[in-house]
């Protein structure tokens, strides 16, 4: 026979499973404040000899010379922006279209595969993902921008002597200065593709989330299929679509080994859109390991800190973004 507690002590027991819980769960969320401000004193302080020496104009200044002890973050931080929005602008509509046929066109013994395929892009190793570029789409686009060659000599010898005189055109930035592969182009489609999972698998999840009573009214209305998705699903969507745009706009800014095994590791301003450049983390990648003045490294290191604020920047603006963005009433 089962002795029953009194009351009391019942109340008792649970006070004092609600003090662990709670001083646990406290314990953990002061663990990543520590870790947050570690990061950034960390940083701050081995990156202060670059800060004192450059200051503000190591945002904008565009040489990077080890040998001259000339440090200048302005090539790597517009190469890092560029390669992440101009992944995100092509992977977003690709991931969307996915999110919508998976969870609103698909059968389901076609949409399970579909959502399963998707979300082992995630899982590939970033450097899987850059030898395949480099086997598999650098021969690609080289064949073509021999083709630009081939196709267009006046254009090509034009556009060499313009650049010869230190200018360029609108339309010359799209031709090669030689048809070698590796460069922004190739950056940017294996970003493309790195990133399409995180929009594609957050955006099919709060699709299928939104109520049912929501499609069934439009259906009533006389909806189509169409009209349904455009004007009560998406719009109910929104918030978490965009949570999980910028998810994949995080993974695309910080991304390094892929990335710097394709994009040429130039610390120069691109250009054309095929020639090489570099992003802040694949500078800190190819250089961190190689730097042995003292000023050479803490400019390595004042990249990751820009690096670590514009990923701090970027996710408190999704927050906002996002909190704008939600229904009121599932606020």
């Amino acid at each position: 026979m089962t002795k029953l507690l009194p009351a009391s002590a019942s109340r008792s027991a649970n006070s004092r499973g609600d003090g662990v819980f709670r001083t646990l769960i406290l314990g953990l969320s002061l663990i990543i404040i520590a870790v947050f401000i570690m990061s950034i004193y960390l940083l701050g302080r081995d990156s202060l000899p670059a800060i004192r020496a450059f200051g503000a104009g190591f945002l904008t200044n565009s040489v990077w010379n080890p040998v001259t002890e000339k440090f200048g973050a302005g090539p790597m931080i517009a190469g890092t922006l560029i390669t992440s929005f101009a992944a995100l602008v092509i992977s977003v509509p690709l991931a969307l279209a996915s999110a919508i046929f998976v969870a609103e066109y698909a059968p389901k013994w076609l949409a399970n595969p579909v959502s399963y395929l998707v979300e082992l892009l995630a899982a590939v190793p970033s450097v899987v993902y850059g030898l395949w570029a480099l086997f598999a789409l650098k021969p690609i686009i080289q064949n073509f921008q021999l083709s630009l060659y081939t196709s267009f000599p006046d254009k090509v010898t034009q556009c060499s002597e313009l650049r010869g005189n230190g200018q360029n055109s609108f339309t010359c930035f799209f031709f090669p200065e030689a048809p070698v592969g590796l460069g922004l182009a190739l950056a940017i489609i294996i970003l493309t593709i790195m990133i399409l999972p995180y929009t594609a698998s957050v955006a099919r999840d709060v699709i299928r989330l939104v109520p049912s009573d929501q499609r069934e009214a439009m259906y009533a209305l006389g909806a189509t299929k169409w009209e349904v998705i455009s004007r009560a699903i998406l719009p109910f969507a929104r918030a978490g679509i965009t949570g999980g745009v910028i998810l994949a706009l995080g993974r695309a800014l910080g991304e390094t080994l892929a990335v710097a095994m394709v994009i040429g590791n130039v610390p120069e301003l691109a250009k054309t859109f095929w020639g090489s450049t570099a992003t802040m983390a694949s500078m800190i990648a190819n250089q961190f390991g190689d730097a042995q003045q003292a000023l050479h490294r803490s400019s390595i290191v004042e990249l990751g800190l820009l690096l670590f604020f514009v990923s701090v920047v970027v996710n408190y603006t999704a927050r906002m973004l996002i909190v704008k963005l939600t229904p009121k009433g599932i606020q």
